[in-house]
């Protein structure tokens, strides 16, 4: 689901974002989505000039809350 929202998305700033994922952060130059019902975090670099979205991470929470991908 959350592959099929983004490809179709035209998003120019966060707050576009986050009208299809309400939860979405930034975190640096990162975007970071909740996903499968809240199990995993996503971790994407999201360029909105180009209206492309760059996967990261994906990780459980407790692998999110180590901060390994912060490097």
């Amino acid at each position: 689901m959350w592959h099929t929202i983004t490809k179709h998305a035209h998003w120019t700033n966060l707050a576009d974002t986050r009208r299809d994922f309400a939860h979405a952060d930034v975190v640096g130059r990162r975007t970071v989505f909740n996903i499968k019902g809240n199990r995993y975090r996503l971790i994407a670099r999201v360029n909105y000039d180009t209206q492309k979205v760059f996967i990261l991470h994906i990780l459980t929470h407790a692998e999110y809350s180590k901060g390994d991908w912060k490097v």
